[in-house]
């Protein structure tokens, strides 16, 4: 499917910056705000809305990859990247104890489902191949479960073991003393990193990650109708999750090349057919080609101007989400000679001629002549 994106406030209106802030700008409006809305402090309406909020645009503008891309793209720029705990790692300046308190240790409960990063992967498609729709291979470095302990880290046939710093609990917990009172600072246990467990005997393969890099080579169905630069999503074709937690998503950019001939207008086509004088003048049959390749006759009529436009229903592109296609509009392209013969000079300057009188059989025989000269 084609992703969209629904509208989001501005990150750097929601955190009070402007666009040339600083990351210490940034980062001194988030702390501040941060422990504004907080909603263990704050208990107004739409507190904890505001606090996440903030901590999304924080996030991003915090991230030198994402605020770039949102920069670019506004918030479309952001599909394909991974979002986790905006608060990870943030250095409050003295008030990170409170902090710590506020979301139980700043790496959070490292037992619990984690889902795995996303991939992107840019596919180019001839222009008939997004009209028509096409089967193409993509390859992929991906990580997967090991495939020799199924992801547990530990060696076939061994046993994880009980953390004797937290005792299997996977945190450790402190008491912290602030200008706010007392608060029990629950952390990750930095030796089993959550688990509440320790691998004694780690896999030869993996050597206890329980994932290795893979390459993978997938095939991607890619419907008629597409444009240039749609975006598909493969559901859990990322990384391999951890924990128990589901894999990621492999994201598909579509690069569409451009048609010798034929312009897109969203789903119709623009095709420019070049006449002389003569023919836009008395008319003619003129052949069009078609994106099937079969050339079709479209009858001119007599006076076309330069800019004329003759519709051709259901000539254009498939529609991506509904039945039916667009059109092919024939844009007339009437191209004035920048060099005569003697001949055509002749025929012409006596035309001009027959302009300035009443004689329109003379014309019509004129016209003839001269069609017959320019073809």
């Amino acid at each position: 499917m084609v992703l969209t994106m629904a509208s989001k406030r501005d990150y750097y209106e929601t955190l009070g910056v402007p666009r040339s802030a600083n990351q210490e700008d940034i980062k001194r409006a988030f702390r501040k705000l941060a422990m504004q809305y907080h909603p263990d402090r704050n208990k107004d309406n739409g507190a904890e809305a505001r606090f996440k909020e903030i901590g999304e645009a924080y996030e991003v503008l915090s991230d030198p990859e994402k605020r770039q891309a949102y920069d670019r793209f506004g918030h479309s720029g952001l599909q394909g990247f991974e979002f986790g705990r905006p608060f990870e790692g943030f250095d409050f300046g003295g008030f990170g104890d409170i902090f710590d308190a506020f979301f139980g240790g700043a790496a959070g409960g490292g037992r619990q489902p984690q889902r795995g990063n996303d991939h992107k992967v840019t596919v180019q498609l001839e222009f008939e191949e997004a009209a028509f729709g096409a089967e193409k291979e993509v390859e992929i470095q991906r990580s997967e479960a090991c495939s020799r302990c199924g992801g547990a880290g530990a060696e076939p046939g061994s046993q994880r073991t009980k953390c004797p710093t937290c005792g299997g609990s996977g945190e450790v917990r402190r008491a912290q003393r602030s200008f706010f009172g007392q608060f029990i600072n629950v952390a990750t246990c930095s030796q089993c990193r959550g688990e509440g467990s320790i691998i004694t005997n780690p896999c030869r393969d993996c050597r206890g990650a329980g994932r290795e890099r893979r390459s993978r080579k997938l095939l991607v169905t890619i419907p008629a109708g597409v444009d240039d630069g749609s975006q598909m999503r493969l559901s859990g074709e990322g990384d391999a999750g951890s924990n128990g937690g589901p894999a990621g998503n492999l994201y598909v950019v579509l690069q569409v090349k451009a048609h010798p001939f034929f312009q897109r207008e969203e789903y119709d086509l623009v095709y420019d057919l070049r006449l002389n004088m003569a023919q836009a003048a008395l008319g003619c049959e003129a052949p069009i080609p078609t994106l099937e390749e079969k050339v079709q006759t479209l009858r001119i009529p007599p006076g076309t101007q330069s800019g004329d436009v003759f519709r051709m229903k259901g000539k254009g592109i498939q529609h991506l989400r509904a039945g039916g296609r667009g059109d092919l509009l024939v844009r007339a392209n009437v191209i004035i000679p920048e060099e005569l013969t003697d001949e055509q000079r002749e025929l012409l300057e006596e035309l001009a001629r027959t302009f300035d009188s009443d004689g329109a059989d003379g014309e019509r025989g004129l016209f003839g002549k001269i069609r017959d000269a320019l073809s």
